[in-house]
């Protein structure tokens, strides 16, 4: 929809760009003012609870917020220069609708990115994995991690880890030890729902995740 109203408010500008129009007047600027303070509050809001809660969808309200406060400003800017001086920038009004048109094309652009990135699963940032790496191996005897997949389902991580353990443990052990991982990365990651942990034995020889 964000895609559509910009090649919208671009084919209109463009096609406008050489008509006449009747001239604005002075208390155009109010409502554009009062929409950029109210659009102000609501967006910033809704990106630092959006954030909190890792909302996708949250943040993207925020992104159409902001894409309203930059028109707001694009547009009280072409109505400053109309009012300042009608002869000379009579098609400014135009040409900041241009403008906006492409903002909102590449603020479109940015929010199918990110929320098809969830939809398709993708891994989370390096800093996240990491995190369930180095809580993976606090855990008394896992000696290694030799693999992590994460995905995003809601608000939270699903995780799936690959642990390595001594060989000669028993299968009671490595139960044990997989369930205290579990439980210790949902208690230390609370952006984690849950964990499944896959036992693997540990290769000496071979260089693990283990510092």
């Amino acid at each position: 929809m964000l895609a559509a109203s910009g090649l919208v408010i671009c084919y209109e500008s463009v096609r406008r760009l050489h008509t006449a129009t009747e001239a604005p007047h002075f208390f155009a600027i109010w409502p554009m003012v009062a929409s950029i303070i109210v659009k102000g509050g609501l967006s910033i809001g809704k990106f630092a609870y959006g954030k909190r809660l890792e909302s996708s969808a949250l943040q993207a309200d925020a992104w159409h917020d902001g894409i309203e406060i930059v028109s707001g400003f694009v547009a009280l800017s072409a109505l400053a220069l109309t009012l300042y001086d009608p002869e000379h920038f009579a098609a400014a009004d135009h040409y900041g609708g241009l403008l906006v048109g492409l903002i909102v094309l590449l603020t479109a652009f940015h929010v199918v990115r990110d929320t098809s990135q969830e939809l398709m699963d993708a891994m989370p940032d390096a800093e996240r994995i990491d995190r369930i790496r180095r809580t993976a191996l606090g855990v008394p005897g896992v000696l290694g991690v030799e693999k992590v997949y994460a995905r995003k389902t809601g608000l939270e991580y699903h995780v799936e880890l690959h642990l390595e353990v001594d060989p000669q443990m028993t299968v009671q052990e490595s139960h044990d030890l997989a369930t205290a991982a579990r439980f210790l990365i949902r208690e230390k990651l609370d952006w984690v729902a849950d964990v499944i942990v896959h036992i693997e034995p540990f290769r000496g020889g071979r260089q693990t995740d283990k510092k």
